[in-house]
């Protein structure tokens, strides 16, 4: 294992450790409750990160997947509430609003709480492939594919929209159990909630980085600098380009799954415009070549405008601000939070083990880089 791989891991499971040592030093249920959301949506950076900064698609519908695992999840929880918030036979009182007089067969599975996480992850991955395929296999690259993607997302909110009596409409899916498993019961506003999100934070963000690090992670980084000479070497670019894909949308699915257990609803909101546009620009304000970059990316920029919000002084101009920072990041820091550290961190000249080698390390020519013997 190189040095700077070892050194990444250690600063990976820094950033994790001081994570999940929150609790320990926050007790406001309010407050825990508010940065579950914040680590959620460093885990949708995350997933967004994969797609764009290794591989080099913009996806700007990523909101979608997370849609459909936040869906997924209440589907469950919905059929676990009490009586009270329930009709006949235990339909979700919007059903009966609905006139709808038995349980429609594609509720029926998520009955069982397997199938339920299971479909969280595999069914926005499905749908991903899916797309993914129809736009790789097509050779639809750049911002043709970020067009699809978005136009994919309005017309699955639409569909939710659209189908009231079956997913709640614009209310959404709301009055829910709360989640259980194992013998625990995850509150909101309960440390343990807080704990469940920030340890499924932390093996998405070494996942992904066991990813980015694979021969397959190395692959998807040639194809978003030269696509053309990857396919000349006789690598199948549209396969790899799914996969990471489909990937980034199981972890956005388990994201919105969690989300849902945080807050304690579905709504069609987490499939909106509104809601991706933002990721990206965590991302962006992060590092979009690095995980961790953009989770953190993610949580400062949800942290501070949830700081600015609230904030009298800034009530009303809160997103002027935050648009502000923004443009500033941008203009200044192109490569976001990660890239300024980076550069940072090449100021300060290193030590050598041995003062010869180095010497020798520098005298010597440098070689070009060639893309066979990296795939």
């Amino acid at each position: 294992m190189s040095g700077k791989v070892s050194r990444q891991i250690l600063l990976y499971g820094i950033v994790c450790l001081a994570i999940l040592l929150v609790p320990v030093f926050v007790e406001d249920a309010f407050l825990l409750n508010k940065y579950a959301r914040y680590l959620i949506f460093g885990m949708l950076a995350i997933a967004l990160s994969l797609s764009w900064g290794y591989a080099g698609i913009l996806n700007l519908g990523q909101a979608t997947t997370f849609g459909i695992g936040s869906y997924c999840m209440a589907m469950f929880l919905k059929l676990k509430t009490v009586p009270i918030h329930t009709g006949s036979d235990g339909l979700p009182d919007f059903m009966v609003w609905n006139n709808v007089t038995e349980l429609p067969w594609i509720w029926m599975p998520f009955h069982s709480m397997p199938f339920a996480l299971l479909a969280g992850i595999l069914v926005p991955a499905l749908f991903a492939a899916l797309l993914g395929w129809f736009m790789f296999g097509g050779r639809i690259a750049g911002v043709y594919a970020a067009i699809i993607t978005l136009a994919a997302m309005v017309v699955v909110n639409l569909i939710i929209i659209d189908q009231q009596s079956y997913t709640g409409g614009f209310n959404g899916i709301t009055d829910l159990a709360q989640f259980e498993m194992a013998g625990f019961t995850f509150d909101a506003y309960s440390a343990s909630t807080y704990y469940l999100v920030a340890i499924c934070l932390t093996v998405t963000l070494f996942l992904a980085l066991a990813v980015s690090r694979s021969k397959t992670g190395l692959i998807l980084q040639a194809v978003r600098d030269q696509e053309e000479r990857v396919r000349f070497f006789g690598y199948d670019v549209a396969l790899y380009k799914t996969f990471v894909f489909a990937f980034s949308a199981a972890i956005a699915g388990l994201a919105g799954m969690l989300y849902t257990i945080v807050m304690e609803f579905a709504s069609p909101t987490f499939l909106g415009v509104p809601l991706s546009l933002s990721i990206v620009i965590w991302v962006a304000v992060g590092g979009r070549q690095s995980l961790v970059g953009a989770m953190l990316g993610a949580v400062l920029v949800t942290g501070v405008q949830g700081a600015l919000s609230e904030s009298e002084a800034f009530l009303e101009t809160w997103t002027l601000v935050m648009g502000g920072l923004f443009v500033l990041i941008v203009l200044f820091m192109p490569k976001g939070m990660a890239g300024a550290f980076e550069a940072l961190a090449r100021r300060f000249p290193k030590a050598a083990p041995e003062g010869g080698a180095r010497h020798a390390t520098e005298q010597a020519p440098k070689s070009q880089p060639h893309l066979g013997g990296a795939l």
